[in-house]
C-alpha cells in the first residue's frame, strides 16, 4: 500500500512515537486534506495536536469496536501485531500497514541491505554505512537504529543501510540483501512466545534476495538452510575471526584490537558489515582500512571514563542475558562488577546462571523489576549477588563492592521499562549517577543520507 491508496480512506495512526510522528507528516505532505485519527496515550494529547492541528486524537487505546470505524490502521513498532483489537480488526478487512511498510511501497526499486538480529544489528548497520561511504557511496543509515524510514520518503541515495527490529521484519518489502547477525530469544511479550519471535524475525528471509546470516549459530544455519541464495560470515572460507584478524579466507585484512569497539562479537559484527558490502557488489577490501575511523554507538560497552578510582562502562543496550555475557568476555582478567535486570520480559536466564556459576565477575548486583527472579536463580547455583531495587541502589552496592580500579559495568540483559523511558534514558542516567555528564552521550553519528 502506497500512501496515494490512503486517499479517501479512513484512516488511523496508532502510536505517537518517532515513527507515528514520521508517518502522519509524510502522509500530510501527499495527502494534506485527509482526515487522520490519531490514537496516542492520554499524556501525549495535548502534545499531539500541537504537532498537527488538524489531528483527531484520542488518548486511549483503541480496541476493536474503535477500529472498526477505519479502513487503514498505521501502527508504531512498538505496538504488538497480535494485539486482540488489530488481529480483529484484520479478521474485518482493516487494512493494518506501518511507516516502515508505507517506505517500502513508495521506494520499490531501492538497494536495500536490511539488517535484523537479536543483537548486533545496530553495529552491523552503522559499521555498512560507514565502510560504503568511505568508498564515496552515497548511503542512507535508517530504520530502526534512530530514523524512521518513512522520514526519508522523499529522498534517494545509493544504498540503503536499514536496521529492522523483529517489529519491522513482516513489514518490510523486497529486499536485496537481508542480514541476519543473531538470534536468541527477546521481546516475548511482543510476539507471545520464543517460537513465533523466532519466525517474525526470519519474515526478513522470505523478502531477501540474497540471505547472508551467521555462521557460528547453527540454529541459525538450520533455520536458513533452505533459502536458495543463503551466503554466511563467520566462517573460515570467507569474512571470519582468527589468530587476532579479521580475515577473508586465508588472508588476514585488519587487525581486531585496531577496532575501537570493543569485543570479538563487534570484530564479528564488521565481518558482516564486509560481507554485507561485498555481497552487494563493493570492494570490501579497499573498504576494511576505514574500520579504524569507526566510532562505536552509545550504550553499547561504552567506556565512560574513570572517577571515584572506577572505570565505569554503559552498555544499556545489553537487553538479553546472551548479550551481558557478551560484556562479561570482553572484560575477562579485570575486577568487574556487574549490574543486571530490569524489565521482566520472562525470558530465560539459565545460560547466565551457569556461565556465572563456572566464572563469575568479582560481584554481581540484581536489581529492578526482574531482579529476585535473577538474584534467586544464581543463589541456587551458589552464586553470590547482592540484590537491590532500583539502578540507583545498585550503582550504590557496586560502588561498595567493587575494588580500586576496579570496573562497574552496566549490562543489565532486560529491558529498561520498568524504572526507564527506554535504553538510552537509562544509559544517561547511569552515567549520571557514575559522576559524568550524561550531555557527553551523543545520539547515533551519520543518521540519514550521506
Amino acid at each position: 500500500m502506497r500512501i496515494a491508496d490512503l486517499a479517501d480512506k479512513r484512516v488511523a495512526i496508532w502510536g505517537f512515537g518517532r515513527e507515528g510522528k514520521a508517518a502522519i507528516a509524510a502522509i500530510r505532505s501527499r495527502q494534506p486534506a485527509l482526515p487522520l485519527t490519531l490514537f496516542c496515550s492520554e499524556a501525549e494529547v495535548a502534545a499531539a495536536q500541537a504537532f498537527d492541528a488538524s489531528l483527531r486524537v484520542r488518548g486511549e487505546e483503541p480496541d476493536a469496536t474503535a477500529l472498526a470505524m477505519f479502513d487503514v490502521v498505521v501502527k508504531s513498532p512498538g505496538i504488538s501485531a497480535y494485539k486482540p483489537a488489530l488481529l480483529a480488526a484484520k479478521e474485518a478487512g482493516i487494512r493494518v500497514t506501518s511507516g516502515t511498510a508505507l517506505w517500502f511501497a513508495e521506494q520499490p526499486g531501492a538497494r536495500v541491505v536490511a539488517v535484523t538480529g537479536t543483537k548486533g544489528k545496530s553495529t552491523t548497520t552503522a559499521l555498512l554505512a560507514h565502510l560504503a561511504r568511505s568508498l564515496g557511496v552515497r548511503t542512507a543509515l535508517a530504520g530502526n537504529i534512530g530514523m524512521p524510514l518513512i522520514e526519508l520518503v522523499d529522498q534517494s541515495a545509493e544504498l540503503w543501510a536499514v536496521e529492522l527490529s523483529s517489529f519491522q521484519t513482516g513489514e518490510a518489502g523486497p529486499v536485496e540483501l537481508g542480514v541476519v547477525t543473531s538470534l536468541y530469544e527477546e521481546h516475548l511479550d511482543w510476539h507471545g512466545s520464543r517460537e513465533r519471535y523466532i519466525e517474525d524475525k526470519l519474515k526478513l528471509a522470505d523478502v531477501s534476495r540474497q540471505l547472508l546470516v551467521n555462521a557460528t549459530q547453527p540454529s541459525l544455519l538450520e533455520r536458513t538452510a533452505k533459502h536458495p541464495h543463503r551466503i554466511v560470515f563467520g566462517d573460515a572460507a570467507g569474512w571470519h575471526l582468527a589468530d587476532g584478524f579479521i580475515r577473508r579466507g586465508t588472508q588476514a585484512v585488519f587487525p581486531i584490537a585496531s577496532l575501537r569497539a570493543p569485543g570479538e562479537h563487534n570484530a564479528l559484527n564488521a565481518c558482516a558489515a564486509l560481507a554485507a558490502l561485498e555481497a552487494m557488489g563493493f570492494d570490501a577490501m579497499k573498504a576494511a582500512p576505514s574500520l579504524a575511523g569507526f566510532r562505536p554507538l552509545p550504550h553499547r560497552l561504552q567506556p565512560l571514563g574513570e572517577h571515584e578510582g572506577f572505570d565505569w562502562i554503559n552498555d544499556s543496550i545489553g537487553t538479553t542475558p546472551q548479550a551481558t555475557l557478551a560484556a562479561l568476555r570482553t572484560l575477562e582478567g579485570r575486577a568487574v562488577t556487574v549490574i543486571v535486570g530490569g524489565h521482566d520480559r520472562g525470558l530465560d536466564w539459565n545460560d547466565f546462571v551457569v556461565a556465572m556459576k563456572a566464572h563469575a565477575p568479582h560481584a554481581i548486583v540484581a536489581q529492578g523489576a526482574n531482579g529476585p527472579r535473577i538474584a534467586r536463580a544464581l543463589r541456587d547455583a551458589g552464586v553470590a549477588v547482592e540484590e537491590t531495587a532500583d539502578l540507583a541502589t545498585a550503582v550504590a552496592r557496586a560502588r561498595a563492592a567493587t575494588p580500586a580500579g576496579g570496573t562497574i559495568l552496566l549490562s543489565p540483559g532486560a529491558p529498561s521499562f520498568d524504572q526507564f523511558h527506554d535504553y538510552a534514558d537509562r544509559g544517561r542516567r547511569f552515567a549520571e549517577m557514575a559522576g559524568f555528564d550524561a550531555h557527553d552521550i551523543v545520539g547515533i553519528e551519520g543518521l540519514g543520507i550521506h
